[in-house]
């Protein structure tokens, strides 16, 4: 055997070895019909708008973090071009409810292209927390299109802490 026998590119006969699912008829099928749909989603005028109308989309359901410390819970909304007046935060038998509404409008005219769009959405996040709240001194602030709501835990909540020693054997 000499060493160009060996070697895959250099011999003369025959094709390079081809998977096995490359030569189905059922995935060449599926391979053709993602590639129809992948150029027809960006070959649209508006296909750059697409990705934004989606995050759009998700501005509806905002994030959410929540955190505990040993003196109060602390949740952060992200609400990006939402108002304080659109925004209503409620606490109510151990759950900590929060709606908004988004109106957003926007008109776009170049010569004789002319674009109109309207969105409205809503939302509501309800965040269970355990009913050890004092939600007499609980405090919420909007700034920037972030809302912090800090929810300060009961004395009672605070003295039931309590270390468990951990047994090595």
């Amino acid at each position: 055997m000499a060493i160009n026998d060996l070697i895959p590119w250099k011999r003369p006969n025959g094709p390079v070895a081809t998977r096995r699912s490359e030569m189905e008829p059922v995935s060449q099928l599926h391979r053709e019909i993602d590639r129809i749909i992948s150029n027809f989603m960006t070959d649209w005028p508006w296909s750059g708008r697409m990705s934004r109308f989606d995050r759009r989309l998700d501005a509806f359901m905002p994030e959410v973090d929540v955190t505990e410390t040993d003196k109060e819970f602390r949740v952060i909304v992200e609400l990006p071009g939402m108002d304080d007046k659109d925004i209503e935060v409620t606490y109510f038998d151990g759950g900590l409810t929060i709606k908004g509404e988004k109106h957003e409008e926007r008109e776009e005219e170049r010569g004789n292209y002319y674009h109109s769009e309207r969105q409205f959405g809503a939302f509501e996040r309800t965040i269970p927390l355990p009913s050890d709240v004092n939600a007499d001194k609980a405090k919420a602030s909007f700034k920037k299109g972030v809302l912090k709501i800090v929810l300060p835990k009961t004395e009672e909540a605070r003295s039931h802490k309590k270390t468990i020693p951990i047994q090595t054997s």
